[in-house]
């Protein structure tokens, strides 16, 4: 971004749903350049209020789940009711350049070529949690823009995922029948998490086993401890590749944020998701100014540590006692 953007113009566009003009907020917002930290405040404080409009939905899985081809084919579904869907599809940042791979865009193709749809793979970078730094800052553009659902995928399963949770409305978690135990390869915090486990691959051969995987996640599910207050999390089936049962659970969904806003609990959330990014940001920020206010002694520190010759609680005691 060489030329500094004009953020009138940039605010009239996002409001218009261009989606060309919401792609290059988002990269403003992402980017680490001190010169556009400003403009990317003056662009978030003039969307705020045209946002909070959409249903936020967290999705993630166990690798081989398939998540991108049910996020696409949920995408098509709701599309094809009218409803305008972003997909903030976090990629695994590459160890050597810290770039985004991209995979997700090219593997959703359909998807891609829907005028209702907008796709924003980014870079997960050295955020914890399974999404990229500023997924909150890009969330709340996208439903300025007029999204009505809000997709947001995470990389992998890990009790680092729990991010996504403090950022969406509703949390799902993608799984396949596995080989007899289907709580392989799940944290059991993150299915505590969870307001629904939805079985992927529920065809061919495999449905059966599909849906005898979905009986026993429901069942483990009734023993667990709800996270969302007056929600009993369910257990769907579904098949992403021939697009079976994204009615279900669509309809889930609806379900789901009625009931909440009836009772109070989505607002209530939504007032504790602002207080969560505030602080979480307030940490990094922190973070970032101590450690270049104490540049040269951390380094002095770390090579210390590095050698063997301070232990790791001793170096972390000495430094703020220092600082």
């Amino acid at each position: 971004m060489h030329k500094l953007p004009n953020i009138p113009a940039l605010v009239e566009g996002i409001l218009e749903g261009d989606r060309a003009r919401l792609a290059r907020g988002i990269t403003l917002v992402e980017s680490r350049a001190v010169k556009h930290r400003p403009l990317a405040r003056e662009l978030m404080q003039a969307i705020l209020p045209h946002s909070g409009g959409a249903i936020r939905v967290g999705l993630t899985g166990t690798p081989g789940a398939g998540k991108s081809t049910f996020i696409e084919a949920l995408g098509l579904y709701l599309c094809g009711l009218g409803k305008k869907v972003a997909v903030l599809a976090v990629d695994p940042s590459s160890s050597v350049t810290g770039g985004s791979i991209l995979g997700d865009k090219t593997r959703m193709e359909e998807l891609c070529r829907e005028p209702n749809a907008f796709i924003r793979p980014s870079p997960s970078g050295r955020s914890l949690g399974g999404v990229a730094a500023r997924t909150r800052e890009a969330l709340l553009l996208c439903e300025a823009a007029g999204y009505d659902v809000i997709l947001v995928e995470t990389v992998g399963v890990g009790q680092s995922e729990t991010a996504v949770r403090t950022m969406t409305d509703f949390f799902l978690l993608l799984q396949i029948a596995g080989g007899g135990d289907e709580l392989q390869g799940i944290k059991k915090g993150v299915i505590e998490l969870a307001d629904a486990i939805v079985v992927n691959k529920a065809d061919g051969d495999n449905k059966v086993r599909a849906n005898q995987a979905r009986v026993e996640f429901a069942r483990i599910m009734q023993v667990l401890h709800p996270f969302t207050p007056g929600w009993k999390p369910q257990a769907l089936a579904c098949s992403a590749l021939e697009k079976q049962g994204m009615e279900a659970i669509w309809e889930m969904i609806l379900r789901f944020s009625e009931e909440l806003k009836e009772s109070g609990v989505f607002e209530q959330r939504r007032r504790e998701q602002n207080i969560d990014w505030f602080r979480s940001l307030l940490q990094q920020s922190v973070f970032e100014r101590f450690a270049d206010e104490h540049k040269e002694r951390i380094s002095s520190i770390e090579s210390a540590v590095a050698q063997g010759e301070l232990p790791v609680s001793n170096a972390l005691d000495q430094l703020l006692n220092e600082a």
